[in-house]
């Protein structure tokens, strides 16, 4: 059975990798979430425009990613290999292209591809010229062939991405509370690009569930519910619970008993949350901040105010089965309630943020000149340099967008040892400095995920963790796709 087991080990080893899982998160993030990244700015309307134009828009289209080149000085183009980036102390990158177009009164002006920067490009993954390549043909280009890749050369230094451990979004958790005016409180983080907003579900003295979300502070449920178009009582009391009736629901029904449209349920919202114009612009505003704030994972459309609707009835019905002891509360280090991000996901953070730095800049730039009375091209006001600056930046400090810190690190190179343990390494982003005793455990669900083992003494103890030696990170799926799986196995949809 031993020579079984070191066949097994030998034979899996020799086709993955330790870092596979990093690997393909790279390479999901530029043949997917770049695209991704690029439709959720599709669309640039500038405001200030010349008089004689009614409708001006700039269309951003396609992007790509081309293999690491390097231009010299003499302006000649070519290939790069990791080794020269180290020894000539460059970034080993590639060009980024994207196709614009700009459209007077819907009518193509122009369209063109241009550069929009330089993307740090990582040691093994599809688009790094290293892949692939033989045994012979890496010492021949003076890589080490047991290197596993997996991480980037920024102005000559080997940096490694970290993976961040994060609570996962887009699920309501509920929890006890030792302080505060409501006994349990239930948490909801509904991520939809770079927006991450943070929903909280209280219930206080009085028997009336309150919701908070960004500027809209303890609004009853009640309120929220039907002012997205789930007006009448019983459809309320349905969607809750079909089986059971909860006399809690029945409370808050009551006292809101006045309000029979959606009109009045924005209107109170909008009073309640200060907006003091018109009625109808105090109505368009607050459902503005419905559709674009209020679980934006859902939709940020019209048509999707319903399916929030009928959410937030099953998200009461959690919280009665919690705090009438149905069911326990949540425990926030299960790892099922857990995320990780690896290079991939911390990447598109990065681009998306930047991306919309790029086109404020375009927009900016653009309304400048209108203003003097010329037109400019969209080509010539493209600033290349600007993202690619800013993401060497972060790439180089380790400084990333929503405030972190240490998520790029110098790789540790002591030993081979060292070096896999840093490419495998899991952060968690709660302060060092705070007790935090439950979340430095060892949980029953880091079996085969993590390493028991490996953690560091000391205040890091517990948050600085590593991924066990076969464990491999699974890339998001997409949601259509795995429910017409389901429907195919014999999943029955209930509405």
């Amino acid at each position: 059975m031993n020579n079984q087991s070191q066949t097994l080990i030998r034979k899996f080893f020799e086709e993955q990798s330790f870092v596979d899982s990093d690997i393909e998160s790279f390479n999901n993030f530029i043949e997917k979430e770049l695209m991704k990244i690029v439709e959720e700015n599709k669309i640039i309307e500038p405001t200030i425009i010349p008089h004689n134009i009614d409708d001006f828009k700039i269309k951003l289209d396609k992007i790509w990613v081309e293999k690491p080149q390097i231009t010299e000085a003499d302006g000649s183009k070519r290939n790069i290999y990791p080794v020269e980036a180290r020894l000539r102390k460059i970034t080993y990158s590639a060009p980024m292209y994207i196709e614009v177009s700009s459209h007077i009164n819907d009518v193509q002006r122009e369209s063109f591809v241009t550069q929009i920067g330089n993307l740090p490009i990582m040691l093994k993954s599809k688009y790094c010229h290293l892949h692939k390549l033989s045994r012979e043909e890496l010492i021949q280009k003076g890589e080490d062939p047991t290197d596993p890749g997996g991480y980037f050369i920024i102005n000559g230094t080997e940096k490694v991405l970290v993976n961040i451990e994060d609570l996962t979004s887009n699920k309501m958790m509920v929890e006890k509370q030792r302080t505060g005016v409501s006994e349990f409180v239930g948490k909801v983080f509904s991520e939809r690009g770079s927006f991450k907003i943070p929903h909280t579900f209280e219930k206080m003295k009085d028997g009336i569930f309150y919701l908070s979300f960004t500027r809209v502070k303890r609004i009853p449920l009640i309120i929220v519910i039907k002012a997205l178009g789930l007006v009448k009582d019983e459809d309320i009391m349905k969607f809750v619970s079909e089986k059971k009736q909860h006399d809690e629901i029945l409370i808050n029904l009551y006292e809101f008993v006045d309000i029979k449209s959606e009109e009045d349920a924005v209107d109170y919202m909008a009073k309640k949350i200060g907006i003091t114009q018109s009625k109808d612009i105090r109505i368009e505003r607050m459902f503005e901040i419905l559709d674009k704030y209020l679980l934006p994972h859902l939709g940020v459309s019209k048509e999707d105010r319903i399916f929030k609707a009928y959410n937030l009835c099953k998200m009461i019905k959690k919280y009665i089965m919690v705090s009438n002891q149905g069911i326990g509360t949540d425990d926030k280090d299960h790892y099922m309630n857990k995320r990780l991000k690896p290079s991939g996901d911390l990447l598109a953070d990065l681009v998306r943020v930047n991306l919309k730095v790029l086109i404020g800049d375009l927009l900016y730039n653009f309304q400048r000149i209108v203003k003097r009375g010329k037109f400019p091209s969209i080509k010539v006001i493209i600033r290349d340099k600007l993202l690619t600056s800013r993401m060497y930046s972060s790439m180089a400090t380790g400084n990333w967008v929503g405030g972190r810190k240490g998520i790029s690190q110098r790789i540790q190179r002591l030993n081979f040892l060292e070096t896999l343990s840093h490419l495998q390494r899991v952060v968690s982003p709660l302060s060092a400095s705070q007790e935090n005793f439950e979340a430095r455990e060892l949980h029953s669900t880091h079996l085969g995920r993590l390493c028991p083992v490996e953690t560091p003494e000391g205040t890091n103890i517990g948050l600085r963790k590593n991924l066990a030696l076969l464990a491999s990170i699974s890339q998001d799926t997409d949601e259509d796709e795995m429910v017409k799986r389901l429907k195919n196995l014999g999943l029955k949809m209930i509405i």
